[in-house]
C-alpha cells in the first residue's frame, strides 16, 4: 500500500516532529510511505481568506504531487477537511481534472482514521507514564466524523491512562484567522478551553491539529501554566514525544 504522507505547512515549519511521528506510524502500519519534497500547503488560508485563485494553484500543485499514491495521510483534521470536503468546490472551475479531484478527495484520511479505518493498526510503538485528557478540534470532528479514532489508538499505549475533557468537542477559539480577526473573543474561548483542560489534572492534553495546539499551548504558557504539556496524537502514538 502506497501511502503520502502530506505534511502540512505548520508541521513542516513549526513542528516537524509531528510529521516524524506520521512517518514512524505508518511505517508501523506496514504501509509504503512516500513524502513529495515540493509538497507546501493546501491551500486553506488563502481559500478561508476569500484568495480563491492562490488556492486553485496550491490543490492543482498538490492534485499532481499524489496522483501516484493509494492513500494520502494528514496529521490534521482540518488540511484533510480541506481536500476531502472542499476541494470540489474549489476546483469546480477545472472540469478536466474532475475525476482526478474526486479521486484524491476519496483516498485521503486524517492520520487516526486511516491507522483505525484502513491499516486497522493494531498496535503501537507509544508509551506514556500519566494521564492526559483530548481535545476534539472542530474540522476533523464535524468535517471527517473524527471521535472515536484516536481514543481507541489512545486505549493502545502502555502506560496512559484517558480523562475525558468536558466541553471535549467544543472550539479552542484558533479558527485559523478567526483568532487574528477576533483576538478578544478567541481568547475567551481558549481560556474556557485552558480552565476544562486544567481542571481534569491530567499530565497533557492531545490533539490531532497543530494550529489547535498552538492557540492552546500558548494561552496556558501565558496563563502561567508551565506544567501542562501540549500533544499531538502522532506523538503520543508513536513515542516521540520526547524529542525534539
Amino acid at each position: 500500500m502506497r501511502v503520502g504522507l502530506f505534511v502540512t505547512c505548520l508541521v513542516d515549519l513549526l513542528r516537524p516532529r509531528i510529521g516524524f511521528a506520521a512517518l514512524k506510524l505508518l511505517e508501523a502500519a506496514g504501509c509504503q510511505v512516500v513524502v513529495p519534497a515540493t509538497q507546501t500547503c493546501c491551500g486553506q488560508p488563502g481559500y478561508n481568506s476569500g484568495e480563491r485563485a492562490g488556492a486553485q494553484r496550491l490543490a492543482l500543485k498538490l492534485l499532481e504531487e499524489f496522483a501516484d499514491c493509494d492513500h494520502v495521510v494528514v496529521p490534521s483534521g482540518s488540511c484533510a477537511g480541506m481536500i476531502r470536503v472542499h476541494y470540489p468546490e474549489l476546483l469546480q472551475d477545472f472540469p478536466a481534472h474532475r475525476e482526478a479531484v474526486e479521486r484524491l478527495c476519496a483516498k485521503t484520511y486524517e492520520l487516526t482514521d486511516f491507522l483505525v479505518r484502513v491499516a486497522q493498526l493494531q498496535a503501537v510503538p507509544g508509551r506514556f507514564s500519566g494521564t492526559v485528557t483530548y481535545h476534539d478540534a472542530c474540522s476533523g470532528l464535524r468535517e471527517l466524523r473524527v471521535k472515536r479514532q484516536p481514543r481507541e489508538l489512545l486505549a493502545k499505549v502502555q502506560g496512559l491512562a484517558l480523562a475525558e475533557l468536558p466541553g471535549a468537542e467544543q472550539c479552542c477559539g484558533f479558527g485559523g484567522t478567526f483568532a487574528v480577526k477576533f483576538g478578544e473573543i478567541s481568547t475567551r474561548i481558549v481560556d474556557r478551553k485552558c480552565q476544562a483542560i486544567e481542571a481534569t489534572g491530567a499530565d497533557a492534553v492531545v490533539l490531532g491539529d497543530l494550529g489547535c495546539m498552538l492557540n492552546i499551548e500558548g494561552r496556558l504558557r501565558r496563563r502561567g501554566n508551565h506544567r501542562t504539556r501540549v500533544l499531538h496524537v502522532a506523538e503520543v502514538l508513536a513515542g516521540t514525544d520526547g524529542e525534539l
